[in-house]
């Protein structure tokens, strides 16, 4: 009898709950702090750019929060998503039998990728609050394009601010957006004030998301008819996005293993919270395993920044959080993973870090392609180069059970597929591709414009 590959669950196994885990964390998280006063900011204070019902969510302390079944109608046009056991990677990678490598794949959404699961309760909840239009930013594209399938499945305007990198690397990726109706503008743009400030300084800005982000913000905070949606970073983005984590815990039941090793990759953090979170509430709980984080070394947030308060944007429009950041004024290289270029890394990621429940490593550009071509040719689905970078962590993590001589089981999250990536993959493929790693004085420079806040 064949062995199984893909563990599948019927649409009647979708959680009907998010997974809230600062319910289970050992400590409180740090507050969140006004920009200007430098206190705890109140519902008020974010009421401006968030629906209400996204505003509680954001401070909810109770374990599991009911997900609505307008939400759960449309997730059902694709979760629970496969869990695949990679036989064929393994084969390639010359794995013993007792070294298994499993990987959850996201990339079934409509858009391609995990963000779906947060932008469409985000989207049903500014509809249910009679906002009429979002804005927000991307760097990759593919927050953009989840917002844009769910604004236009909730009926909602969208403005997106992409990077400008991106932006250029991707053209298909803004076709996305505006075919579901979006309009989508390169950052820095003209449009807003942040974006002319930053291109009268560097008018051949790259643009970063932290830009990006004090564009979509100024966007929604200078309109009564719009609120902003943000794809990554915050606790209510990353507890939409546990339904990855939960199908997942069920799915290893059904593969009669569970895992010694969680990897995702990390930009943000939604990827790799939405897989990682559920475990760690096992790990908490007492089950021995290792979490690892996998960041691009372009852009080393969780590997070399520090943990500290700091704004979410470049132009300061946002509260302070704490979280481990080069700094908000950090531009990074213009590696091909668009989504892993971001200066901070999600408070709840960062203060997991801090505590030493999870670790975090850092990838090179080429290696992350190296093993992602591995995979496309063994596994059959092109990764996106953000996935890349946790198939790599998993690669490496079965090479060193390999070599030490043992049992190994691996979990990783496929975040989404490369189809739109293809000129990165093409500049691999011709051996243009070039790693890079921030000299530590540019790091450091950014580090030394971090605000002053006393703790």
């Amino acid at each position: 009898m064949a062995e199984t590959t893909r563990f599948l669950l019927p649409e009647s196994a979708i959680p009907t709950r998010w997974y809230n885990i600062v319910a289970d964390l050992p400590m409180p998280p740090p507050a969140v702090l006004h920009p200007g006063t430098k206190q705890p900011v109140g519902p008020a204070d974010l009421a401006p750019l968030f629906p209400m019902e996204i505003i509680k969510q954001e401070v909810a302390t109770e374990r599991f929060i009911d997900i609505p079944d307008e939400v759960l109608d449309v997730y059902r046009l694709w979760r629970p998503t496969p869990l695949h056991r990679a036989r064929r990677f393994e084969e390639a990678l010359g794995l013993p039998a007792d070294v298994r490598i499993f990987y959850k794949y996201e990339g079934v959404s409509p858009a391609g990728s995990h963000k779906p699961n947060t932008a469409v309760p985000q989207a049903y909840y500014a509809k249910q609050e009679g906002v009429k239009r979002l804005a927000t930013e991307t760097g990759a594209g593919q927050w953009g394009s989840a917002l844009a399938l769910a604004s236009s499945l909730f009926g909602l305007e969208l403005k997106v601010y992409m990077v400008k990198i991106s932006f250029a690397q991707k053209p298909y990726r803004r076709a996305m957006m505006e075919t579901w109706g979006a309009q989508c503008v390169a950052s820095p743009s003209n449009e807003t004030a942040a974006g002319r400030a930053i291109l009268e300084r560097d008018p051949d800005s790259n643009g970063s998301l932290g830009i990006a982000i004090s564009e979509a913000v100024e966007d929604a905070a200078t309109r009564d008819d719009t609120k902003y949606a943000l794809g990554s970073v915050l606790n209510h983005v990353l507890m939409h996005q546990t339904v990855i984590g939960q199908e997942a815990v069920e799915q290893m039941q059904m593969a009669d293993a569970f895992p010694d090793v969680v990897v995702g990759c990390v930009g943000g953090g939604s990827n790799f919270a939405g897989l990682a979170f559920p475990f760690i509430q096992e790990k908490l709980a007492g089950k021995t395993m290792r979490v690892v984080a996998a960041e691009p070394a372009a852009c080393p947030t969780l590997t070399r920044g520090v943990y500290a308060y700091d704004f979410g944007d470049t132009a300061q429009l946002t509260p302070l959080v704490k979280m481990h950041t080069l700094g908000h004024g950090f531009v990074p290289a213009g590696i091909h993973a668009g989504g892993l270029r971001y200066h901070g890394a999600a408070p709840l990621v960062s203060l997991l870090k801090a505590e030493e429940v999870i670790e975090a490593a850092a990838v090179k550009q080429t290696a992350a392609f190296e093993s992602a071509v591995l995979f496309a040719r063994s596994e059959g689905i092109l990764p996106a180069p953000e996935a890349s970078h946790a198939i790599r962590v998993a690669m490496d993590e079965a090479r060193a059970a390999q070599a030490a001589g043992e049992p190994r089981t691996i979990l990783f999250g496929l975040s989404g597929h490369g189809h739109f990536d293809l000129a990165a993959y093409d500049a691999y493929l011709s051996g243009s591709l070039q790693d890079y790693e921030h000299p530590q004085t540019e790091i450091e420079a950014a580090l030394a414009g971090l605000p002053s806040v006393a703790e």
